[in-house]
Parts: structure tokens; sequence; C-alpha cells
């Protein structure tokens, strides 16, 4: 396999072309679970500023393993993930550093980074109920617990229960209650499903449209990703056919999730990677990276945009640790097979 290097502006290196990337003084090296087009106006930036080459390897799966693999020769310097399940899983193997930063400290509330520094959250999204406008009224349903409420039976549609941001969102279930409520939370909602789990989040919205359901789950960004989409129009249509409710406004709040980013166990420019994080996690960073992906911005006092100001506004959102709710990923895993969620 041949080796490849480039620069970021060149273009984003695939894992095919990458058996290794060559390494510089002054260099920073990524491996990203992200699409490239959401922070690669970021990274550019910040090697405008710095002076700081950035490389860039992105893969929908696989990374963790990658680092396992490679070990103390790996070239990363960064793992960057869109959701807390990859940086937990990579904290327990042993993957990442920690990093000790006033910086990220002050800039990223307690609730989204590890108590140990080994990983950071840089934007926030909340896994929220998409509402058919017109099948259901508003203020009808307030909570994750009202979704195994029978009179939803056959009106609830879901991707499955397997997913990395279903698990995180059961996680907090058992973490507010216990295991034995989310597993009969879990019973409730599979008998309320309208189809067996399939396709992805956006999908769901779909067929709220298409009136497979009434009630769907899916993480919030996904709303903004359908109103602006030019290339398929149609899901425009998708997006305005729902409500928008955060759950648990009452008590606990919404359910939050992060994309984050952690320093690799042997990253070869630990120091230049702290920075990029650190850029990553002030301000004006933090207004475009939320804003390209319709996220909510982890800085506290940071603007929300546009279209989140005008669609999704204030909302409360649970506090708890991310760092509480990664274990109890393993369990919820455990409960959705006990219950048969996906069959």
């Amino acid at each position: 396999m041949k080796s490849s290097r480039t620069l970021l502006a060149a273009a984003t290196l695939t894992l095919a072309s990458t058996a290794s990337i060559a390494q510089a003084a002054n260099e920073v090296n990524i491996y990203s679970y992200r699409q490239a087009f959401l922070i690669q106006p970021l990274l550019e930036e910040f090697s405008k500023e710095t002076g700081i080459q950035v490389n860039l390897v992105t893969a929908g799966n696989g990374l963790l393993e990658r680092l396992e693999h490679e070990g103390r020769n790996s070239p990363a310097d960064i793992l960057l993930t869109a959701e807390i399940g990859p940086l937990y899983d990579a904290t327990e193997k042993g993957l990442l550093s920690a990093v000790e930063s006033d910086a990220l400290n002050a800039s990223i509330p307690q609730h989204y980074r590890d108590p140990e520094g080994r990983w950071f959250g840089l934007t926030a999204r909340s896994r929220i109920i998409y509402a058919s406008k017109d099948r259901v009224q508003e203020g009808e349903i307030k909570t994750y617990e009202d979704l195994a409420d029978p009179k939803w039976k056959g009106r609830i549609c879901t991707r499955s229960g397997k997913h990395t941001y279903n698990l995180s969102l059961i996680a907090s279930v058992i973490a507010h209650h216990d295991e034995a409520y989310a597993e009969q939370w879990l019973e409730g909602l599979k008998a309320n499903l309208a189809r067996k789990p399939q396709g992805n989040d956006r999908s769901q919205v779909k067929a709220v449209k298409e009136g497979v359901c009434d009630l769907a789950l899916g993480n919030s960004y996904y709303f903004g990703k359908m109103l602006t989409n030019e290339d398929q129009p149609e899901q425009k249509e998708w997006a305005q056919s729902v409500n928008l409710v955060f759950p648990n406004q009452d008590d606990r709040g919404a359910h939050m999730n992060i994309s984050g980013a952690a320093v690799t166990q042997y990253a070869p420019n630990r120091e230049n990677a702290i920075k990029l994080i650190e850029f990553l996690a002030d301000e004006k960073a933090q207004t475009i990276y939320a804003d390209v992906n319709s996220e909510f911005p982890v800085r506290p006092g940071t603007p929300n945009s546009a279209l989140i100001e005008e669609y999704m506004g204030n909302f409360k959102g649970d506090e708890i640790s991310l760092n509480e709710l990664g274990p109890l990923r393993a369990v919820a895993s455990r409960l959705v097979d006990k219950v048969g969620f996906d069959n």
C-alpha cells in the first residue's frame, strides 16, 4: 500500500491511502470520524493563524482499531469524533492521554469533558422527538418516558436501538431511573413502534411526513440539515412537516450528546494537538463549527446560529456528566438485546 501525505487544503486523506503520515516538527495529525467538510474551514484557519500544518484522515469506522494496531508508532495526534461513544471506548482502551489546559477547562462545561482531561466536547446536540404537525397536538408528548405510553401504540419510528445515538439515550434513562425501569421503558417503546427499527434519523422524519408514524426519535441537528438541503429539496418538506419536541423540560432536561476531541496516547505532536483543540474551543471557532452542522456551541455565551434561534430557541438540556453515561452504554446494549427491540 502506497503511503500518502497531504495538506488539508489539498485533499482529505483516506484510510486506504494512509499507511503512514510523515511527521514534521510543525504539524498535527488528526484521525476523524467527522466528515471533512464540517471541519476543513476551521482547520485551514488554524493553519493560517499558527503556521501549523494539519493532516487529516477521515473514516466512518475503524479508527480506534487503527490506533490500537499502530500503538506507539501511530502518527495520530488527535482523535475527532461525532459522538461520545468512540471517546469513551478509546478511553477504556487506553488510547488517549490526559491534558491539563486552563483554557479548555474554562471554555468547556464540566459535564461535556472527561474529569481527567482525556476528552473534550466541542459541539452539542440533543436527541429529540420529531412530532407530526398534523397528527400530534403541541404539548401532547413532553418526556422520553411518554414514549412508552400505550396511547402511542403503532405511532413511533426510530433507527436501531443498538445505534450509538440510541445507546446514549438509553444510558441516560438508566442513569436517571435504574436498569429495571429502563428495561420496562424499552419494552413499552418497542410495543409502540410503527415498524421494525431501520434507517437513519432523517428517514424517521420522512416516515412521519409520509404518515408511517406520528413520532420519531432523532438528533436535533438533522432538522437543520434537512431544512437547508438544496440538493434534495424533498427533505425540506420532511422538516416542515414536524414540530421539534425537546423532552423533559419540567425536570432533568433533554438528553444531550457531543462531538469531541482527544489527544492520543502517543501523540508525536502533542503540544500542537493541544493548541488545535484549544483553538476549536474558542468563541470564533465554536460559532463557525456549530453553525456549519446546526449544532449547539459548548462554550457558554457563544451565540447559536440564526436557524437554531428561530426553530429551537432556548431549552433546558440535561447536565448529567457524559462520563457517567459511558459505562451504562454496555448495559443499554444488553437491554436492547434482552427485549428484542430490533426484532
